[in-house]
C-alpha cells in the first residue's frame, strides 16, 4: 500500500483492521505466515518494555550529563498521587522518556520508527495496555499497524531528522501511535486515519536541533510530548472529531517543509536549540 487511503479503504471494504491488511503484506513480502510476523512483532515489544522497565527503576545518567533520571522522578511523582487524572497522562510521559533515557545511554530499544523517536510509541501503548488491562494480541496488532502507517510515510516522505526535521522523526512516531491507540481502543479504520492526521498536524515545523549532537536534549522530552500528542489526537478521533485535509496529504505537506527547513534545524546541531549560549556552554563543560 501507497497511501493510509488505500490501507483505509482496503480494511473498511472486508470488514478488517488495518492490522489484518499489513500483517498479509508484510507475510506476502516477506514469504513467510502472518503468525511469523506477529511473532516477530511479539519479540520487539518485548524489548521495548524492556526499556520501560529499564529506564523507570535505574536513573540512568549519560556520560555527558545532559540527561538521565527523570523518568525515575516521575515513577515518584506517580507513586504520590499527585498526578492529576487518574494519572494516565504522566504514566505515558514516564514511559517515552523512559525509553529515551535508555536509548541515550546506549541501551537496547527498538527504532520506532527511528532511535531519536523511540519512546513515544512504547511509551504511549505501553500505558494504555497497563491503564485497561488490554490483552497482548491487540497490543501487537496495535503495533503492526503503527508499522504499515510507518511504512508509508517513509514511501512517501521521510522518516529521518536529518532530511526532515523532527517532525519526520517525532511527528511520525506521534501520529502512528495515534493511529495504532485508535485501532486499539476500537477505532475504525477512518477513525485511525483521522488519529494520524490529527497528530501530525501538531508536529508540522517541528526542527531537529539535537544539543551538542547527543539524542538527548530536547529530544528525550519531545518524545514525552509526541505521545501525549497522540493521545490527544487520538480522544478526539474516536469522539468523531475529523481532519479537514486527508493524511496522505498531511504526509505531502511535512515533506514539503522538509525541505524547505534550513539545513541548520535538521539534525546538524548548527541552530535552534542547540545553537542557544546555555547549550554551548554545557558542551564545552562536558568536553572539559
Amino acid at each position: 500500500m501507497k497511501s493510509i487511503k488505500e490501507l483505509a479503504a482496503a480494511a473498511e471494504s472486508r470488514n478488517v483492521r488495518i492490522s489484518d491488511i499489513v500483517i498479509e503484506l508484510q507475510a506476502e513480502e516477506n514469504s513467510c505466515t502472518a503468525i511469523d510476523v506477529f511473532e516477530k512483532m511479539s519479540k520487539r515489544y518485548d524489548v521495548m518494555l524492556e526499556a520501560v522497565e529499564r529506564g523507570v527503576k535505574s536513573e540512568l545518567k549519560t556520560v555527558t550529563g545532559l540527561s538521565g533520571g527523570d523518568a525515575a522522578l516521575l515513577d515518584r511523582y506517580i507513586a504520590s498521587g499527585r498526578a492529576l487524572g487518574n494519572g494516565l497522562s504522566a504514566r505515558i510521559t514516564r514511559n517515552a522518556i523512559a525509553v529515551s533515557e535508555v536509548n541515550a545511554n546506549m541501551g537496547r530499544i527498538v527504532a520506532s520508527p527511528t532511535a531519536g523517536s523511540c519512546g513515544i510509541i512504547p511509551g504511549f501503548l505501553s500505558a494504555l495496555e497497563e491503564e485497561l488491562s488490554l490483552r497482548r494480541e491487540k497490543v501487537i496488532m496495535a503495533l503492526i499497524t503503527a508499522g504499515g502507517i510507518g511504512a508509508v510515510i517513509a514511501e512517501n516522505a521521510t522518516l529521518a531528522g536529518a532530511e526532515g526535521g523532527c517532525q519526520a522523526e517525532c511527528g511520525s512516531a506521534a501520529a502512528m501511535a495515534a493511529a495504532a491507540g485508535c485501532e486499539l481502543l476500537g477505532g475504525t479504520p477512518q477513525q485511525c486515519a483521522h488519529a494520524f492526521s490529527l497528530s501530525m498536524i501538531n508536529s508540522l515545523g517541528l526542527v531537529c536541533d539535537p544539543v551538542g549532537g547527543y539524542v538527548e536534549y530536547p529530544c528525550i522530552f519531545r518524545n514525552a510530548h509526541g505521545a501525549v500528542n497522540a493521545l490527544a489526537a487520538m480522544e478526539m478521533a474516536l469522539s468523531g472529531v475529523k481532519s479537514i485535509i486527508p493524511s496522505d496529504e498531511v504526509i505531502a505537506a511535512m515533506k514539503e517543509v522538509g525541505v524547505k527547513m534550513d539545513t541548520s534545524l535538521k539534525e546538524t546541531a548548527l541552530g535552534g536549540l542547540a545553537a542557544a549560549p546555555s547549550a554551548l556552554r554545557l558542551c564545552r563543560h562536558s568536553a572539559d
